[in-house]
């Protein structure tokens, strides 16, 4: 088991920044990828953002592209996800995932943990 603790969400106007970060606990001697995810209300949980286990593979959404960064950090066994130029549409609970493998993936069945998640709200 893994546990995925989240912090670092809040609200911010647009144009402004945020760092997430989410801290793994449990079983972390294992390798896994890590993904964010989040979900506005009336919607359905989409991908962000994917890093492999060593970190040299990334995946983003197109609407992130450009503006999300995705890191690791597996000597603190946190993940973080950098936020920049935030726009209103960004609003969201943002979670943390964990699979089970090394490889990064962008699909939500794919991963076997999930963190309770971080409010962010973008808003003048």
């Amino acid at each position: 088991q893994v546990q995925l603790v989240e912090s670092g969400g809040g609200l911010v106007q647009p144009g402004g920044s945020l760092r997430l970060s989410c801290a793994a606990s449990g079983r972390t001697g294992s390798t896994y990828a890590m993904g964010w995810f989040r979900q506005a209300p009336r919607k359905e949980r989409e991908f962000v953002a994917a890093i492999s286990w060593i970190g040299l593979n990334t995946y983003y959404a197109d609407s992130v592209k450009g503006r999300f960064t995705i890191s690791r950090d597996n000597a603190k066994n946190t993940v973080y996800l950098q936020m920049n130029s935030l726009k209103p549409e960004d609003t969201a609970v943002y979670y943390c995932a964990a699979t089970r493998s090394a490889i990064a993936t962008r699909y939500v069945d794919d991963y076997a943990y999930w963190g309770q998640g971080t409010q962010v709200t973008v808003s003048s």
